[in-house]
């Protein structure tokens, strides 16, 4: 978190995850562009330029491939949340390779043409009615283009300025992008000469993407439609025993299929907030309990446990709940508090003996 908007909250997590994301492109595009003509056995060796071009297209698509996936491995597996803190910043890198092949193709393909360079790519290919003749570059056009406006408004200022559900309704356009680029990839595989590989990457990198938010829906529905015990008021419910929460982190409690509550233990004391982030719905149960407050494992956003308010000089906040033991067994009262509502932790005879 920032107290003011600055460009780039750089910190020791920041430098290694983008050293590592710009090592491995200078990696794929090194081997792509100078080790892998030494393999192909075409009659005619391909052009450097086209080399360069392909290099920087095929790092985009397999780059937005791996974006996607970050999410659902995230939902599956906790050990890939490291890579979802920082995932804008893979973002901003994949659009300004997609700029890279841009300027190649265009340098390429047009550099002789009396038609300004730009232009010609709308209207020299206008085989709209065929299949394999579809002008595929109008598609990365689009595609780019989306891109560029969610690079441009991945920083949070433009969060706060659009608000959380806008903001984050036009940066789902990332699944529009990406079906543009494989398109786009595919189509311009298939009206080459470049043999089968291209196609086959395309359709297993989708199968692998859809496969993945599959299996992370299915278990997200597994769990909002798991079966959780009610008293007679329908107002509290059996939170389980209260040795299953961990220390410094949470259990994650669904009360409907759209609301989940996290009942943290700090120490001996338990206390229980709203399960989304005010910053862009993040998972906070998923966090962990720093420096005395809650962190949202996604960017960093904190909250204090006993009345779900961000530390000053930080606004935000967020919903409580109220707890209660008996007979061993922790209760959660469904009913949400206001935001920023002072619940007292509740301590557990035995967290207090010392387990």
């Amino acid at each position: 978190m920032s107290v003011k908007y600055v460009p780039v909250i750089w910190n020791r997590t920041k430098f290694v995850y983008d050293a590592v994301v710009l090592a491995t492109v200078g990696a794929y595009l090194g081997i792509y562009i100078y080790i892998a003509p030494m393999f192909q056995t075409v009659t005619r060796p391909i052009d450097w330029d086209i080399y360069k071009a392909q290099a920087f297209g095929t790092c985009v698509f397999f780059l937005l491939t791996f974006i996607l996936c970050i999410g659902p491995l995230a939902r599956l597996d906790k050990r890939f949340l490291p890579l979802l803190y920082n995932r804008r910043h893979l973002g901003v890198i994949t659009c300004v390779l997609a700029y890279f092949h841009v300027d190649n193709i265009l340098g390429w393909y047009n550099a002789f043409s009396p038609i300004n360079r730009y232009v010609s790519v709308f209207i020299v290919n206008t085989s709209f009615d065929r299949f394999l003749g579809f002008p595929f570059e109008i598609l990365g056009v689009f595609a780019l283009l989306i891109l560029t406006i969610l690079a441009v408004t991945s920083h949070d200022f433009w969060l706060h300025f659009l608000k959380p559900t806008l903001w984050k309704t036009l940066h789902m356009g990332i699944y529009l992008a990406y079906a543009l680029v494989v398109a786009h990839v595919a189509l311009g595989a298939l009206q080459s000469a470049a043999g089968p590989f291209m196609t086959t990457a395309v359709g297993a990198s989708v199968a692998l993407v859809a496969t993945l938010h599959l299996l992370a829906a299915r278990k997200e529905h597994l769990f909002d439609t798991q079966q959780n015990t009610m008293d007679d008021s329908d107002t509290w419910m059996d939170a389980g025993d209260p040795k299953d929460v961990p220390d410094k982190r949470a259990r994650i409690i669904s009360i409907t299929d759209d609301e989940r509550v996290a009942i943290f233990r700090n120490g001996k004391k338990l206390s229980a907030i709203s399960n989304v982030c005010a910053h862009q719905n993040g998972p906070l149960g998923e966090g962990k309990i720093v420096y005395g407050c809650v962190t949202c494992p996604w960017h960093g956003y904190q909250y204090r446990l006993e009345d779900g308010k961000s530390p000053p000089p930080f606004t935000e906040k967020i919903s409580t709940y109220r707890l209660k033991l008996e007979n061993g067994r922790l209760w959660l009262n469904v009913e949400a508090l206001p935001p920023g509502t002072y619940v007292e932790p509740i301590v557990s005879p035995i967290m207090a003996e010392g387990n």
